[in-house]
């Protein structure tokens, strides 16, 4: 895998959201656009409580808020919302890193919270010359940490996205909307309006197959 330079970084945060809806990573990450609902400024507000830049000493565990991370081999940077550093003085670094990321809501059915974590500890492994196994995601709705191991199909689907997410930003198309479930509570409804396009296509479509007919 190719090594990137750094002005061809991309956004850490941005894969959470190409595993979330593609079109609308598009509309963050292509066309500039943002668009905040309740959602999100309640993410916004539990992100900048940890988004501090302090570090805590607690003996056998250090944390380090808003921790800087890059990575050259998958083109990505960003910032951890925490990495606790635990003292384990039989592995081959006396601290070993484990980043938590906060989330406002609860856990998803899909890979993407995971995926964004997990290439938080692919940063940390090319920064530190390290392994790092595991990490957490912490969820506001229940209060609880769920604990992620970043085994090998993770570690693949996280270079995966990486990849995907350089060739749609590079390609600077943004993908056509499909109305899902999802879409109701999703910021970009107003700017993404996924039922009224959706709907558009589909009259056009009945519209040439209509002129199709007629003609034979």
């Amino acid at each position: 895998m190719q090594n990137y330079p750094e002005n061809e970084y991309l956004s850490l945060s941005a894969l959470q959201h190409m595993l979330f809806c593609k079109r609308q990573c598009a509309l963050i990450h292509v066309e500039q656009l943002w668009e905040e609902n309740l959602f999100t400024a309640e993410g916004r507000i539990m992100h900048e409580r940890v988004d501090r830049g302090d570090h805590v000493d607690k003996g056998r565990v250090k944390i380090a808020y808003a921790l800087p991370l890059k990575s050259s081999r998958l083109g990505i940077s960003g910032i951890a919302d925490a990495v606790e550093f635990h003292k384990n003085q039989k592995a081959k670094s006396p601290w070993i890193p484990y980043p938590v990321e906060y989330k406002r809501g609860k856990p998803k059915k899909n890979l993407s919270d995971k995926v964004q974590l997990c290439a938080q500890a692919l940063c940390l492994e090319e920064m530190l010359d390290l392994r790092v196994e595991r990490g957490a995601l912490f969820y506001g709705k229940t209060r609880r940490r769920l604990n992620v191991d970043f085994n090998i199909n993770l570690r693949n689907q996280t270079q995966k996205t990486c990849e995907e997410l350089h060739d749609m930003i590079a390609s600077g198309v943004t993908p056509q909307p499909r109305y899902e479930k999802k879409c109701d509570t999703c910021s970009f409804f107003n700017l993404c309006l996924p039922k009224t396009i959706e709907k558009q296509r589909k009259v056009s479509t009945w519209i040439k197959r209509m002129i199709r007919n007629e003609s034979r």
